[in-house]
């Protein structure tokens, strides 16, 4: 159970209090932002919460046992530490957000009302809301795994193991000119065969989308050039002579996993379990199956 400190206590109950609200965004980049409806900056916990920012919060719903506190911030796209461009990115999605009522004349008299994570993030022109799940959102979440004939990891991660900073999993390139927002033409690899990225990622290092990763779809090597598919078009208009890192892809099949990645004692798929047809068979006298 949180409690308030004496601090706080004996502030509020003087009659003329000065509160303020403040919040701390950490992004899973591991970048952190304090922001601050106070008029000037305060730091504590070694941030430093911008002043005036235009991020306010709706009522604060919280509940005892395990419901689900729940809220929504909503600011104005002006401080330099949130901008379209980063959100379209995804760079905010699943940040951590701590919320603070704080004593603005002492810093050290504060109350923690929420902690938890940025759900779905809309935005227009000059505006944003996010939502904002406590972390007993979290007990939503089906545990267990599916039992499915392709595998259930993500390419590098911790079922995986695969290493995807080995040698020739991942390559750059330059974009030579783009077709219909989402069609990009590169210059060529010729170090690895078309199809290499399908389903990897793409990971811009120059131009106005730095920092932006998007997954391919398809990946074709031609005469001179590479021409690769992403799944969505960015915030802001993909150029040529931008810099991008390709990183292998993997379509989940077990055939794939042995031969292109040899991981295939780390595969987290069952390309054995039997299918529909399997199940709808019935006898026949020749002692084969039928699936009539």
């Amino acid at each position: 159970m949180r409690k308030l400190s004496e601090g706080l206590i004996s502030h509020l109950k003087s009659g003329a209090t000065t509160i303020s609200r403040c919040w701390k965004i950490e992004r899973k980049d591991g970048t952190i932002l304090g922001f601050s409806d106070h008029d000037n900056d305060l730091t504590f916990d070694g941030v430093t919460f911008e002043a005036a920012s235009g991020l306010d919060a709706t009522a604060l719903q919280t509940a005892n046992g395990l419901s689900v506190d729940n809220t929504e911030a909503t600011g104005a796209l002006s401080s330099e530490g949130i901008s379209e461009a980063d959100i379209s990115a995804g760079k905010f999605d699943g940040a951590e957000v701590t919320i603070w009522l704080v004593n603005w004349q002492n810093p050290i008299d504060r109350y923690m009302v929420f902690r938890g994570n940025i759900g779905e993030i809309t935005y227009g022109e000059n505006s944003f809301t996010a939502e904002l799940r406590g972390f007993s959102d979290r007990l939503n979440n089906k545990i267990g795994r599916n039992y499915l004939k392709q595998c259930s990891a993500a390419l590098g991660d911790e079922k995986c193991q695969f290493n995807l900073s080995g040698s020739g999993m991942q390559a750059d390139s330059v974009v030579r000119r783009v077709d219909e927002h989402t069609t990009l033409f590169l210059d060529d690899i010729p170090a690895v065969q078309g199809g290499w990225f399908t389903f990897g990622t793409m990971e811009f290092l120059s131009g106005k989308n730095v920092g932006a990763i998007v997954t391919v779809m398809s990946d074709k090597s031609l005469n001179s050039e590479r021409q690769v598919s992403i799944v969505e078009e960015l915030y802001h208009p993909i150029e040529m002579g931008d810099k991008v890192k390709m990183t292998a892809g993997c379509d989940k099949q077990a055939s794939t996993c042995r031969g292109k990645f040899q991981n295939i004692l780390n595969f987290q798929g069952f390309p054995f379990i039997p299918g529909e047809d399997w199940m709808m068979s019935v006898p026949t006298g020749d002692n084969s199956q039928s699936s009539e």
